[in-house]
């Protein structure tokens, strides 16, 4: 029987040695630094929301004292308050327009 065997050049030898302190105290503080940075992240979020919130109640409010003020703006300016408006400025109704006749195309006359 011929058997061949292949030997590689370099020696292939895993010599690790497990150290249990080790990990576990490596696996704590990443688990510890995780927990912090969920904390932290939950903390922004609420905060978030909260601010949501709040704009959402800001711009309810806005909207109602938007439409008030459209409603007062459309009573004031009513054809009834301006005819009232304009005869307190004693303004009066125009008969009739004339215009003034300018020869040529000039505006200013020497």
């Amino acid at each position: 029987m011929n058997t061949l065997t292949l030997n590689p050049p370099i020696s292939i030898s895993l010599k690790y040695r497990f150290n249990l302190k080790f990990f576990l105290v490596v696996t704590s503080i990443l688990i510890a630094g995780l927990l912090i940075f969920y904390i932290f992240q939950i903390n922004e979020l609420i905060q978030g929301s909260y601010l949501v919130k709040d704009y959402e109640q800001n711009f309810k409010q806005v909207t109602r004292e938007n439409k008030i003020l459209e409603n007062n703006f459309l009573k004031s300016n009513s054809l009834d308050n301006i005819e009232i408006l304009a005869r307190s400025l004693n303004y009066k109704k125009v008969g009739e327009v004339k215009y003034i006749q300018i020869m040529g195309s000039s505006v200013v006359a020497k």
